[in-house]
């Protein structure tokens, strides 16, 4: 296939303005285009059908499977999509006056209602745009808390299977990460808590289920150990998707916990957006809730700047208002016993995956996972290769590969979330290409050493892309 910059040819257009009839305006050198730009002069079919082409070329969850585990790549009805694209959504600005975006503040004010009722809590906002800045943002009010209370305190406990986001969110919020070692069992160390829960330590970060994919079994034992020395408790809500409907984590203990709209609750998000990470927070915490917090008074909605314990603002205006409008209507369709069934399938796929390549490939932890589990490719290192050789090959098969080498207590680990979306039929090819990579691997390494073979880029290589990264065409 041609680059489009191949394809130039002077002074061909993809577009035609009508005769001039205003007067001529001189725009500064700086802003006006010459043929030093570089851009291709090409027509409008030539650029659409390039465009269209590399579009096959990707790979994305309409196309194929998409098994990514820690980061939910679930279909996206495409009702949601139309809800977004709706003229009274998408057209509206936000400097306009709140009188005249009253439909928009009642839907963002009714999805804060429904978030806090799936887990519990008191108070939301829905301002982060993504998951690791509604941890920062979480992470940032426990600062804000303390700092009121009068103490200065240190440390946030973070466990060794968190999502690398975590200590960085500590970090940013002024605190320094303190790591909480696993057990043999892939869980939190209980005992190793309560020897670091000190009164310099202000909370834990705890994912659950865990990286693993597995549930924390003394999870109030954890957060009551936490809490029984004044620090608080954060859930990262990336796994949230096995809870739905089953479990609340304000029932368990946890004083705030983020959600990834664009991952729980459908909304697309690869290619790095758009993303949404609201955060719920118990009482204690609403104080400092970035501003400005949707309120109601009767059937007006407004914008409330007034709390003077705010931690401010963390996003531009209000956050990713169409990613909020797609989630709306995904929970709305739903409803409370369509969200249970969301996180028991979404269960039971990972589990019908995990049990059936159990023996082709090792299983570190042997506990039923949740909605994600983690296999490791060890057993193929006697042949010479490696969990990156399994997910090249994958893409030969038109499948995306699952996460690889995370999380990191895992050696050669594959990191596989099915999600709810997936039929049985797609999950046992999934299943059969995966025992017969294992058979391709034992009959000939050199299958999957040299793979992909089939992609439109073969596999690069790493370290000159890394010292020689050439990411922009020069004839």
């Amino acid at each position: 296939m041609e680059l489009i910059i191949e394809r130039t040819r002077p002074g061909r257009t993809g577009y035609s303005l009508p005769t001039q009839d205003a007067p001529a305006y001189s725009l500064n050198d700086n802003f006006r285009r010459t043929e030093a730009s570089g851009l291709p002069e090409v027509s409008e079919p030539q650029v659409m059908r390039h465009f269209v082409n590399l579009s096959a070329m990707n790979h994305h969850v309409d196309k194929n499977f998409y098994p990514l585990g820690s980061c939910t790549m679930k279909y996206n009805p495409k009702i949601n999509e139309e809800a977004a694209r709706r003229q009274g959504f998408s057209h509206i600005h936000p400097l306009q006056p709140e009188h005249t975006v009253q439909g928009a503040l009642k839907l963002m004010h009714e999805l804060g209602e429904y978030l806090k009722a799936i887990v519990n809590l008191d108070a939301i906002t829905l301002q982060p745009a993504a998951g690791a800045q509604g941890e920062f943002t979480a992470i940032s009010m426990f600062k804000a808390h303390f700092n009121k209370q009068g103490e200065a305190r240190k440390y946030i406990l973070v466990p060794d299977s968190a999502h690398g986001t975590n200590p960085a969110s500590v970090n940013f919020s002024g605190f320094k990460p303190l790591t909480l070692p696993s057990s043999d069992q892939g869980l939190v160390d209980v005992a190793r808590l309560q020897e670091l829960m000190t009164g310099e330590v202000a909370g834990l970060m705890l994912t659950n289920p865990n990286t693993l994919g597995l549930f924390e079994k003394q999870v109030k034992k954890i957060t009551g150990i936490v809490r029984g020395k004044g620090g608080l408790v954060y859930l990262d809500g990336a796994n949230l998707n096995a809870l739905l409907g089953i479990v609340r984590p304000g029932d368990l203990g946890f004083d705030a916990v983020h959600f990834n709209l664009h991952k729980t609750f459908s909304t697309p998000h690869g290619g790095g957006g758009p993303g949404a990470g609201p955060v719920a927070v118990s009482k204690n915490l609403e104080p400092f809730l970035p501003v400005p917090v949707i309120t109601r008074q009767g059937e007006t909605y407004s914008l409330d700047y007034g709390s003077a314990d705010s931690i401010g603002k963390v996003q531009t205006f209000y956050g990713n208002f169409l990613v909020m409008v797609r989630a709306y209507t995904y929970l709305r369709i739903l409803g409370n016993r369509g969200l249970k069934d969301v996180s028991k399938a979404a269960i039971i796929n990972a589990n019908y995956i995990i049990q059936s390549l159990k023996e082709d490939y090792h299983l570190p932890y042997t506990d039923y996972c949740m909605h994600e589990g983690v296999l490791s490719g060890k057993k193929l290192k006697d042949l010479g290769l490696r969990t990156l050789d399994v997910a090249k090959r994958l893409l030969d098969y038109g499948l995306h590969a699952p996460t690889i080498y995370f999380p990191l207590i895992v050696s050669e680990a594959l990191m596989i979330e099915p999600t709810e979306s997936e039929s049985r039929e797609t999950l046992d090819a999934f299943i059969s290409t995966m025992k017969k990579i294992v058979s391709e691997a034992r009959e000939d390494a050199d299958l999957l050493k040299n793979a992909p073979h089939d992609t439109p880029v073969r596999r690069l290589d790493e370290v000159k892309a890394i010292r020689d990264l050439g990411i922009r065409w020069k004839t």
